[in-house]
């Protein structure tokens, strides 16, 4: 008998780690969570713009999309240019400006100097995902289990962004924010100092692209040299755009929908922001492990169709109590696809990791704040519930998307560039 759908095993078999990377993949992960830090502290400013400087939601939802549209428009040249030659500084420099960005944003009382300085954080950010990315590819094989310890990283650091913000302008205010720069500049400096990027090479290239007599090998020895999927790389594509504009939507609203739908303090409101993005750590993890064991594309419909119900959930919650459980409970199946889904887009480009990284990773995450100001709008006209009531319906589509997806015939090798 077959098996049931979700239950097969996924032909994309892992590979052991490079050896002697185990080092290099956690700072890695140290690193994506210092950088993805200042995405989740943009949502976390919100409250407190909110409350001292009294903007409305689409003023409010505008500051995220200042995050995300610089970083939108140059996240694609940083994937062709880490595919073209290796630029390992731009992990360092790009997370230095992601923190010194958001270190700005709080100085003056000008909308447009904080527009802008979060613009910078996001140029920052998008500058680190593709190299640093494609470096922890390199060193975790095929394995989606071990990239989404590399992802799960990223999604503390959006966890740790409302943990680490709201202390910090509870005692000090907006004024406090060059504060916040201080773990940028610390972990840059560490970087620079050890050099991931230049360790990750060396192990990559004792140990070869590819597994001898592995699937990327002919039979004489010589390399078979595969196509991108770009078909199915653009349908990947959508999907984890939309994804993106239903977490942005989410992460920007449900603070402020518990603060003012239930009467709580802000650090309640930041709690549960913290309690969604931290789930979503969780969902990470699960996903790698899942789609090891087996399908990988039956992980990424599983998330889809678990957020559904827990949106439609939190919309509704009649107290803050089923509100956290709803957050949680969405986090974990929105961020179930996370890590699976950059490895699909690595492996339907495998001649272009760097660009396969910074679309799934970076511009797909990252352009989904460009829709943010919309549910800002509607949530003024229409209020917080309808809002989140037009979100839940977001991940509907991104099921309906992935289910024309189909897994790339053969994982992709982890190649230099060949000017490195």
């Amino acid at each position: 008998m077959a098996r049931p759908f979700l239950l097969r095993r996924s032909s994309h078999q892992t590979s052991a780690l490079v050896p002697g990377s185990g080092r290099i993949l956690a700072l890695l992960a140290a690193t994506h969570t210092i950088d993805d830090l200042y995405q989740g502290a943009v949502p976390a400013l919100l409250p407190f713009l909110a409350l001292e400087r009294h903007y409305t939601y689409t003023a409010l939802t505008g500051i995220t999309l200042a995050a995300t549209f610089l970083s939108s428009a140059v996240q694609p040249a940083f994937g062709v240019l880490t595919d073209r030659r290796r630029h390992g500084w731009l992990i360092a420099a790009g997370l230095l400006v992601a923190g010194l960005g958001i270190g700005l944003s709080g100085l003056g009382d000008s909308y447009l100097v904080t527009w802008l300085a979060v613009a910078l954080s996001g140029v920052g950010v998008a500058a680190y995902h593709p190299e640093a990315t494609r470096t922890a590819r390199g060193v975790a094989g095929n394995s989606t289990q071990a990239m989404s310890w590399f992802s799960v990283g990223g999604t503390a650091g959006l966890a740790l962004g409302p943990l680490v913000v709201t202390p910090v302008l509870l005692a000090t205010g907006l004024r406090g924010t060059p504060l916040l720069a201080l773990p940028a500049v610390a972990t840059a400096a560490l970087l620079a100092a050890r050099r991931p990027w230049r360790r990750a090479h060396a192990a990559a290239r004792a140990s070869g692209p590819q597994r001898p007599g592995g699937p990327e090998q002919a039979a004489g020895g010589a390399p078979r040299r595969r196509r991108d999927d770009w078909r199915s790389f653009a349908r990947l594509t959508a999907v984890v755009t939309i994804r993106s504009i239903g977490y942005f939507g989410v992460a920007s609203l449900i603070a402020l929908f518990v603060i003012r739908r239930f009467h709580e303090p802000t650090a309640v409101g930041s709690a549960a922001l913290t309690a969604f993005v931290a789930a979503g750590a969780a969902g990470s993890l699960t996903g790698g492990w899942l789609a090891d064991r087996w399908r990988r594309l039956a992980t990424v419909r599983l998330g889809y169709a678990c957020t559904i119900p827990a949106l439609l959930l939190l919309a509704v919650a009649p107290d803050v109590v089923v509100a956290f459980g709803a957050a949680i409970a969405a986090g974990l199946a929105m961020f179930l696809p996370f890590a699976v889904q950059v490895t699909l887009g690595q492996d339907y480009l495998p001649n272009r990791i760097g660009t396969a990284s910074g679309v799934t990773l970076g511009l797909a995450l990252s352009i989904g704040g460009l829709a943010t100001p919309l549910f800002g709008l509607l949530a003024d006209s229409r209020g917080l519930t309808v809002t989140l009531l037009v979100l839940a319906a977001l991940p509907v589509a991104s099921l309906a998307l992935a289910g024309g997806l189909r897994e790339p015939r053969q994982p992709a090798a982890i190649t230099r560039p060949a000017s490195a």
